[in-house]
């Protein structure tokens, strides 16, 4: 039975506080992503899975991209509606004895995309937040590419209905729902992502 490396030790530390996210761990000229992170990016990205040393008797899932061309890689994901954790070496290797020390230094979602070689350059990226208290909503929206940033606050009845028809209108990428807004209408935010294949996330 192989004994667990420190490298994978870090790894499982790092992965533990990112498990809804992708993490791209890395590792020297490459990000690395290992166990069910492989094996998604190998169906979505189309990229070799491969497997390193075995871990109590099992084979460990690797897949691997070069981190000069992560960009590209980084955007299919997140247009299937994946969250993606960038993890650094944060000290130089020839300066460490032993394991270089290593921190997610950014989360990437649809709404964060920042690179625009991989954006519709014919509409807008937005990251939408909302919140609805009795029979008012308020909105933000906010393109991180353009630094366009609005709000807007809808009231009467039926304000969940009005609230989706804004969220239609502006056909954002991303939403952010305020964890009580999102536990009172749960069934109907869950139809609108169906419909629209967009990322729902409570905050």
């Amino acid at each position: 039975m192989s004994k667990e490396t420190p490298l994978m030790k870090q790894y499982k530390e790092i992965k533990e506080q990112n498990q809804e996210n992708i993490l791209f761990f890395r590792l020297g000229d490459f990000y690395e992503m290992f166990f069910e992170d492989a094996v998604i990016c190998s169906k979505e990205l189309g990229i070799t899975l491969t497997s390193r040393n075995k871990e109590k008797g099992q084979n460990v899932p690797l897949a691997g991209i070069p981190y000069h061309s992560a960009a590209k890689y980084i955007s299919k994901l997140v247009a299937k509606g994946y969250k993606v954790a960038i993890c650094e070496q944060v000290e130089a290797a020839s300066e460490t004895k032993g394991l270089v020390k290593r921190e997610v230094i950014k989360i990437i979602t649809p709404g964060t995309v920042i690179d625009t070689d991989y954006l519709d350059d014919k509409s807008n990226n937005y990251l939408l937040g909302i919140i609805i208290r009795e029979n008012k909503a308020g909105i933000s929206y906010l393109d991180i590419t353009t630094g366009e940033f609005k709000v807007t606050q809808l009231e009467g009845k039926d304000i969940i209905s009005k609230a989706i028809n804004e969220i239609y209108k502006l056909s954002p990428t991303e939403v952010l729902i305020e964890s009580r807004t999102l536990e009172r209408f749960s069934e109907e935010f869950s139809n609108y992502k169906k419909l629209n294949e967009i990322v729902i996330n409570p905050i």
